[in-house]
């Protein structure tokens, strides 16, 4: 069957750009395909910075036949409804048959069409892929063959567009109106490597068209480049006796910047060397795109880093090296300078500059902010046990380091900045670590901070975030999270439940308590989701609430209900106990509702007629003060191990018992005995909650 390729090639598509774009390419065209029935085998998509790629084997080369009966507006209708079903479905209104309905006479279409060409279909996604391209950001270009601007967007400038199907161009109109869209055409020429190949290549197929750009210094696919990339680094690396840091993300991006990736090895001045290796890293990483080298022996950063080129040097490079060096050491003394002049001052005396800044104009200052933050982790720490009098050194000291030079100039090292400072100044190293980590976490992969006084300070200092935006009303709206609100309550809620700390949140949050726990709420069901819990099991938590508050702010409590629940149901006595407890919901949910009144345990056991349900209630009895004692207790396995013992008698009273027997008392302590079990269950969680 036959192979589609496409490939459009554009001036440099910005690397983080390009796996996004390469998705979307195959997305637009494969649910193009799946619209009008044409079926395909494999696809792929391939992005280097001056080209897209697509591939497809076996797609169809036709569509299949249509036929089709549409149902169209009733009979009586407007001549303007009809007029305009019958274009929809492209049939003349004389061919229109009338087919009766219960709900009245309608007008039917019958549909036949001959399914076109793969080709043509082909053309028009084309057309509409280029057209309508969900680039993040874009662009307009110069004039097009015919001397008028189009407004056509694309990432960058287009040069070439190759479609092939089966071999052959498909052609296609890129004009809409009076656009001529820079006259866009497709054909089979494609071009290598900016600068060591040239002339235009021809292709016939995608076998052909990568082998011919591998022979033109391009390798197509990005796992192959970031593979050369980094087995080239280490053997670099290994002759110096060095080892690479691993950097996936910079590794990901570089391979966005190369068609043709050569590792290269530079030097760094020794005179930067007595410069904290993270600023060193930092403006290495962001601004030079180089990976760091280590001493294998000390762990220690290296006098050395790896660039990576895009073609091969006639002198192996060195000249490049060589420009790389005179770029970063230029980079790294302006770090140095700020490192230098930093040392001159203490953190404490950085303090009162705080004041000066602005943290949001309803909120106050960021001197504002670290009075309210060192209150906050005072209470913190007496809760969860750290020293109460370091946890507030290090809140006094925590946002210093924004006023120092080298935070001003590498904002990435802010915290870790505060840390060699805080060590110069010989503050405790509690506090210095609490400094460096009390931004901690700041995503779902970065470590979490475990030491008492650190996460004091970052609890405090996200907790009061979160307090005082939603004080002001300005709470995440939809994908609008400006102020980065659900990442601070995923830092708190990790914080809290990793570290096991049993702090009660509302006491915490001032005037906003009840809007902020439900967010949290929604928060910790998006973080379980992940970990694989559904969210009816924490609705069904929450719905037991905690009495006196009206709320669970207990997430260590919460998260741990929840697991046992969880594990509970995964069971054959939960999945059986949750069967019994809706069977025994619904019969009381429609008796009260006949008898106009709800029945309430406990029932009767004198009036027991059935040994089923004598058992019944006798494990009842024995069982629920076991449950009740293990959730006071907080040992929510044994409750459930305790519920567990329910499920026979529960099984046998539903096979042999009839619930509504002919005897008004005895139904009537049978309903009872039902709404027992009912309460059982809900004393440890809400299971009518429960979906599925």
């Amino acid at each position: 069957m036959p192979q589609l390729l496409i490939e459009i090639h554009s001036e440099e598509i910005p690397a983080r750009m390009q796996p996004r774009a390469a998705d979307d390419l195959q997305r637009l065209i494969l649910d193009g395909f799946k619209a009008v029935g044409l079926k395909h085998g494999t696809a792929k998509a391939y992005a280097t910075p001056r080209r897209l790629t697509l591939v497809v084997d076996d797609l169809d080369a036709a569509q299949a036949d249509l036929r089709e009966e549409r149902r169209g507006p009733r009979v009586g209708a407007p001549d303007q409804a009809i007029d305009g079903f019958c274009t929809a479905a492209g049939v003349s209104r004389e061919t229109l048959q009338v087919q009766e309905t219960p709900k009245g006479n309608f007008y039917i279409a019958h549909i036949e069409r001959r399914g076109r060409p793969t080709a043509e279909v082909i053309a028009e996604l084309m057309a509409n892929t280029l057209w309508n391209f969900p680039w993040p950001k874009s662009m307009r270009w110069g004039a097009g063959p015919d001397g008028v601007s189009s407004k056509l967007n694309w990432v960058r400038p287009i040069r070439s567009v190759i479609v092939l199907f089966g071999g052959q161009v498909v052609p296609f109109a890129i004009a809409r109106g009076e656009d001529a869209g820079h006259g866009i055409t497709a054909g089979n020429l494609t071009h290598g490597h900016r600068f060591m190949a040239r002339g235009a290549i021809e292709v016939a197929d995608f076998a052909d068209y990568r082998a011919k750009l591998r022979a033109a210094h391009v390798i197509l696919d990005v796992e192959e480049r970031k593979a050369i990339i980094w087995a080239g680094a280490q053997k670099l690396a290994a002759d110096a006796g060095l080892e690479v840091t691993p950097d996936p993300d910079l590794l990901d991006e570089v391979a966005g910047l190369v068609e043709w990736p050569v590792p290269l090895m530079g030097r760094i001045d020794d005179e930067f060397m007595a410069v904290p290796a993270e600023v060193l890293t930092s403006t290495m990483r962001a601004n030079q795109k180089y990976f760091a080298l280590r001493d294998p022996a000390t762990g220690r950063m290296a006098p050395r880093f790896l660039t990576v080129a895009n073609l091969v040097a006639k002198d192996g490079g060195a000249s490049i090296a060589a420009g790389n060096e005179r770029v970063l050491r230029a980079r790294l003394s302006d770090a140095k300078f700020f490192w230098d002049q930093d040392l001159k001052t203490t953190l404490a005396d950085r303090v009162p500059a705080l004041d000066a800044i602005v943290f949001h104009a309803k909120l106050g200052t960021v001197g504002a902010k670290v009075a309210r933050v060192r209150a906050l982790a005072a209470r913190i720490a007496g809760t969860i046990g750290a020293d109460a009098a370091l946890a507030d050194r290090a809140a006094l000291l925590a946002k210093a380091d924004l006023v120092s030079g080298v935070v001003g100039e590498f904002p990435e090292v802010q915290g870790i900045m505060g840390r060699y400072y805080a060590r110069k100044d010989g503050e405790d190293a509690a506090v210095a670590d609490a400094i460096a980590e009390h931004w901690k976490p700041q995503g779902p992969s970065d470590q979490c901070p475990s030491a008492p006084v650190s996460v004091a300070v970052a609890l405090a200092d996200k907790i009061d975030t979160l307090a005082g935006f939603f004080a002001i009303d300005e709470k995440p709206t939809g994908s609008k999270d400006p102020f980065a609100l659900r990442r601070a309550a995923l830092g708190v809620i990790r914080l809290i439940v990793e570290n096991g700390l049993r702090l009660p949140l509302k006491p915490l949050f001032g005037a906003t308590a009840d809007s902020l726990l439900e967010f949290f709420h929604d928060r910790l069901k998006v973080s379980l989701k992940d970990q694989g819990v559904a969210h009816d099991l924490i609705n069904a938590v929450l719905g037991t609430g905690a009495p006196e508050s009206g709320g669970e702010d207990d997430l260590t409590r919460l998260v741990r209900k929840v697991a046992a629940l969880k594990s509970f149901l995964e069971t054959e006595d939960g999945k059986n106990m949750l069967a019994a407890y809706r069977r025994a919901s619904n019969i009381l949910r429609i008796e009260e509702k006949k008898d106009g009144k709800s029945y309430a345990g406990p029932a009767d056991r004198a009036q027991f007629a059935a040994d089923e349900e004598s058992a019944l209630g006798a494990r009842l009895d024995a069982a629920m003060p076991k449950a009740r004692a293990a959730l006071a207790q907080e040992d929510f396995a044994a409750c459930m191990q305790a519920l567990a013992l329910l499920r026979e008698p529960v099984d046998a009273f539903f096979e042999k018992v009839t619930v509504n027997a002919d005897d008004p008392a005895l139904r009537a302590n049978r309903l009872k005995l039902l709404a027992e079990i009912r309460g059982a269950l809900d004393e440890i969680a809400d299971f009518s909650r429960i979906e599925g």
